[in-house]
């Protein structure tokens, strides 16, 4: 299927908070305020309860793909938010938000991987959010990870209740209490991440719990990403929200190639990857009806990110059980370093 999108490079997407740290003393040597506050904030939740809105709120553009579905997100992301309380004076703060794959109970190796890169995300934090779905009350998921939490606390950790607008006003007092007894936690938080409700004062208490520091990332860049894994995401962004059942977990894309043939024109093939021919029957659709779909969505977001137009082919190709094979996992980008002893 053939169809005729500005964000810098980043830095390796399986580098940890540490690792970043220690490459911060070679950034930004210009002036910074007294008081300037940087630090990582870890976003830690079960599956699809709105981690990856928050981050996208708070940056105010699309850092990390979202969908409906739960376990979208697949990587640890980093958004950059770098701020200045007064206009035309130094930016004195730096947030790193950290997020996070949903912990569940996996059920091969990529969901292992999701699982334990969400939680070696954990130790790092100079501060947690744990966010909740409010319109839920709590599950085993939720008592698993604040089990986590419990076990590795050495930082603060706030309690965020998100889509709260989602649950009817008399119930809120029961749903906090009900989420308070997980464990013990510096603050709680009722907001709505997708309508923007009660942000701000979530973000006053997290720049009032960093500590004096350096700025880690230069002051216009707001992610680590690549351009590359941008696009694939987007990619797979469409494939969630347009195929059902089992068929977008099975999904992964491979950026084939990426070429600028103009200051107007990006050209971009891509491999999108599947476990057997029936899904990939699937993928494509009824005379490639469905490809043709994911196609055209996605070029119109990859072109508001590149800033170009974008002509975007994809290929559909049958990888066996790739899920379960820790070489695929490794070629497509899914394996976790090794700790550092």
């Amino acid at each position: 299927m053939t169809e005729s999108g500005n964000v810098r490079e980043g830095v390796d997407p399986t580098m940890t908070p540490a690792d970043e740290t220690e490459r911060s003393s070679l950034l930004l040597p210009e002036e910074l305020p007294p008081d300037h506050r940087s630090g990582f904030v870890a976003v830690i939740g079960k599956p699809n309860v709105g981690k990856s809105t928050l981050l996208n709120a708070y940056l105010k553009q699309k850092i990390a793909i979202v969908s409906p579905k739960p376990q979208t997100t697949r990587n640890r992301l980093l958004g950059i938010l770098t701020l200045q309380r007064e206009q035309g004076d130094p930016a004195d703060a730096q947030i790193i938000f950290v997020d996070t794959p949903g912990i569940h109970q996996p059920l091969h190796k990529l969901g292992e991987y999701m699982v334990e890169t969400a939680v070696r995300a954990i130790p790092d934090a100079d501060l947690v959010l744990f966010m909740v779905d409010a319109s839920q009350p709590p599950g085993d998921e939720d008592r698993q990870i604040a089990a986590i939490l419990r076990r590795q606390r050495r930082m603060p950790i706030f309690l965020v209740l998100n889509k709260i607008d989602l649950l009817p006003e008399e119930q809120i007092p029961a749903r906090l209490e009900a989420y308070q007894d997980l464990g013990d936690f510096d603050r709680w938080f009722l907001i709505s991440a997708l309508q923007g409700t009660d942000l701000d004062p979530l973000l006053e208490a997290i720049l009032q719990q960093l500590p004096l520091g350096p700025r880690f990332y230069p002051e216009d860049q707001a992610s680590d990403q690549h351009l590359r894994f941008m696009v694939a995401e987007l990619i797979r962004e469409q494939a969630f929200y347009l195929l059902h059942e089992e068929v977008p977990y099975s999904v992964a894309v491979v950026v084939q190639e990426f070429k600028e043939r103009s200051e107007e024109l990006t050209y971009i093939s891509a491999e999108i990857l599947v476990e057997r021919d029936t899904q990939k029957a699937i993928v494509l659709g009824r005379g490639g009806e469905m490809i043709k779909r994911i196609g055209q969505r996605a070029r119109r977001e990859i072109e508001e990110l590149l800033g170009t137009r974008v002509y975007l082919e994809l290929w559909v190709k049958v990888r066996e059980k790739w899920r379960m094979d820790e070489r695929e996992l490794q070629r497509l980008g899914y394996a976790l370093p090794r700790r550092k002893r």
